[in-house]
């Protein structure tokens, strides 16, 4: 069976060596570091680094609040991964502040800008916003690569940049080293993708981030889209093994947009979850390289 698994994925990614890449870094979105005790970015930082995260990746909401994101970072020697701001194509000057303040504050942290992309002049996955998009796409990554900041789109279920496929044949013709994609899971479930190792194929030349949480298998609602790691019918673990025979070890985040309940114990369960999910995927012996 494992042969059998290795040709199909050599005839799926050309001739690639196949080698599993070391343990990736794992850190929390904060879409599920806030409840009614977590509220300040230094508690949801603390709360980050008692569950056991690498660090965090916040929603961008104002200047001073990720100044002081960014802080509560570095007192407690966390990283931070990913902002996530919007992209507005349809606005006559989308490199809008927001994105200028998050590359200027990330300047030097090896951090990523993470766009989702509004665009209602061209429904979802519409390539003829392409000629619009790319211009604007290559000039953030340009300043961003002045700042030492990279850029990845964030697949997002009803916007324009909807699927990974969407966001690859963007990222293929900014033609930018710092410029590439995330997988996320739940939007690809949400998308009614069905077809893992087509959608990999297509991320991978330009895959960055990845996003996973637990899920169900074959149901489009969010709540069964997005659940606490561990739970679920969908089998996360195949996909970080998919992951880990391709050599892709790069950072993996947590989602748990819309989980309702105390922070603290649907992180705790989805922190114990990756640790059994990622020592199959990526053994302790597994000596790789990392393509982050």
């Amino acid at each position: 069976m494992k042969q059998q698994f290795t040709i199909l994925t050599l005839a799926l990614f050309g001739a690639l060596t196949i080698a599993r890449a070391a343990e990736p870094a794992f850190f929390a979105m904060d879409t599920g570091t806030r409840d009614a005790i977590h509220q300040t970015p230094e508690q949801q930082v603390a709360l980050v680094q008692e569950v056991g995260f690498a660090g965090f990746a916040p929603i961008y909401h104002k200047p001073e609040m990720l100044r002081d994101t960014l802080d509560a970072l570095d007192q407690r020697k966390l990283k931070m991964f990913a902002v996530y701001v919007p992209l507005d194509l349809d606005s006559p000057t989308p490199v809008s502040p927001a994105i200028r303040d998050v590359i200027q504050q990330l300047r030097g942290r090896d951090a990523f800008l993470w766009l989702y992309v509004n665009f209602r002049a061209h429904p979802p996955s519409d390539p003829a916003g392409d000629a619009r998009a790319v211009p604007v796409m290559r000039e953030v990554a340009d300043l961003a690569k002045e700042a030492g900041v990279r850029v990845s789109l964030y697949p997002h279920l009803k916007n324009w940049v909807e699927r990974v496929e969407d966001a690859a044949r963007l990222a293929k013709q900014v033609e930018r080293e710092n410029f590439g994609v995330t997988f996320n899971l739940c939007h690809w479930l949400m998308a009614g993708d069905t077809d893992l190792d087509a959608s990999l194929h297509a991320a991978l030349p330009h895959l960055q981030l990845v996003t996973i949480n637990g899920a169900d298998h074959g149901n489009k609602e969010l709540k069964a889209c997005i659940q606490p790691l561990g739970s679920g019918t969908f089998d996360v673990g195949g996909v970080l093994t998919k992951l880990s025979e391709l050599g892709w070890g790069g950072p993996i985040g947590l989602q748990h947009f819309g989980i309702k309940g105390d922070a603290k114990d649907n992180l705790q369960r989805s922190m114990d979850a990756w640790r059994n999910l990622s020592r199959k995927a990526w053994p302790p012996s597994a000596d790789g390289p990392r393509t982050e």
